[in-house]
């Protein structure tokens, strides 16, 4: 495929791709409310591809295994993913692009966070580079292929999915059905560097019972926010000898602390006279390679019941929402050196790193033997954030090369 000619289908589809952006970003599509997004995608998409489709989520997934962050009364009745699918004309590779339709919630003080805008060649708002700039990466590489009529040999799917953010409830559905390829490329954003491996992580939900009683009743009562103090302080201690016990692997050694413990929520008590009966935190632990999710979910149950003192051990109930393994596919599979060359030869360093986030790349590798490498215009540092934002120029670099990965992997 001609590099100028690719370069100028881009450009002249280029506006159009920002224009889609900044109407994505208009649509607020928390948990929830996605399904105005894959509306409007499967639509704007359809000229593009042979086939688009809406698919709709039996709401018995949420009896599945690996379904995270259940919610009382939850339905899918407006929550659909969206399928794409340009059939090759075969003997080629085939190949599933991934990424979300969905946004976290606004951050505390983002002014407008979904009136998108373009200010000196960048696009801020909620989803600018998480995800909505990377579907429309995805618009934009599909746009310039169909403008140039370049044929496929292997088959081309693209799962647009809802719930990544907690979770990935979306591509469990996609993993669940039928669709199988060599290989799957996750759309976040990497500054365009290629991810062959990912971090794992747990959501946790830890409750402390404690033996509430007056504050005039020193030594009969236990304060289980105390004792949820005391938890909060077990996990970090084994979050440093984890990570300690992670160092060495070349992808990850570059990061200080690629896997964070992070607690997030904290709820107790309703009496400040009052030693509480019971205490909750929520919090969220990455992890490497070196472990698995089971390995870790058992070692932390084990610290709070080897190292609690003589009340906690006995005392509280530990659950995991959201259950991330690893992802990991060798720096030499034929992928990464596919994204590799598609990157330099458009200009771009081709970088290959490490996750130090976790994502849905492991649902593939993991569940149904797909191996999964994630890349993405736009940067992970400014994701969730009041700045969150993507470069135009990077979402342009970025079809270029999924435009060109495409093409050289499906043939």
């Amino acid at each position: 495929m001609n590099t100028q000619h690719l370069k100028d289908a881009i450009d002249r589809h280029h506006q159009a791709a920002i224009d889609l952006l900044i109407e994505l970003i208009a649509m607020p599509s928390t948990r929830g409310h996605e399904g105005p997004v894959a509306r409007l995608l499967a639509t704007r998409l359809q000229d593009l591809v042979d086939s688009s489709d809406l698919v709709v989520i039996d709401d018995r997934i949420q009896q599945d295994p690996e379904y995270s962050f259940p919610l009382p009364g939850h339905t899918y009745a407006d929550q659909p993913n969206l399928r794409l699918c340009r059939q090759g004309s075969g003997g080629g590779r085939s190949l599933i692009v991934n990424t979300h339709m969905d946004v976290v919630p606004p951050s505390l003080g983002q002014q407008d966070p979904f009136h998108g805008r373009l200010e000196d060649g960048i696009v801020y708002g909620r989803g600018a580079c998480d995800c909505k700039g990377q579907i429309a990466t995805l618009w934009l590489a599909l746009a310039a292929l169909a403008d140039l009529d370049v044929p496929l040999k292997g088959d081309l799917i693209a799962h647009l999915v809802i719930e990544e953010e907690c979770g990935g409830n979306g591509t469990l559905a996609f993993v669940r059905g039928p669709d199988r390829a060599d290989a799957a490329l996750v759309l976040e954003p990497t500054e365009l560097k290629i991810l062959p491996s990912v971090r794992g992580a747990v959501w946790f939900t830890t409750t402390c019972y404690g033996r509430a009683g007056h504050s005039g009743q020193a030594g009969r009562t236990v304060s289980a926010l105390k004792e949820a103090i005391r938890a909060i302080g077990i996990l970090e201690e084994y979050h440093s000898e984890l990570l300690a016990a992670s160092k060495g692997h070349p992808l990850y050694d570059a990061f200080d602390n690629p896997m964070p413990i992070t607690f997030g929520t904290m709820h107790a008590g309703d009496w400040p006279a009052m030693a509480p009966n019971q205490a909750t935190f929520q919090g969220v632990l990455g992890f490497l390679p070196t472990r698995t999710r089971e390995q870790v979910m058992a070692e932390m149950r084990q610290a709070l019941q080897s190292r609690g003192g003589d009340w906690l051990p006995e005392h509280f109930d530990m659950d995991f929402i959201y259950r991330h393994d690893c992802n990991e596919v060798p720096v030499d599979h034929p992928l990464v050196q596919t994204l590799q060359s598609a990157s330099r030869t458009s200009g771009a360093e081709g970088t290959i790193a490490a996750m130090p986030a976790s994502c849905d790349a492991w649902f593939y590798s993991n569940l149904i033997d797909v191996p999964a490498v994630v890349t993405g215009a736009g940067t992970l540092g400014v994701a969730h954030s009041s700045g969150e934002q993507i470069p135009v120029d990077q979402l342009l670099a970025g079809a270029e090369i999924l435009a060109r990965t495409i093409v050289d992997w499906c043939g």
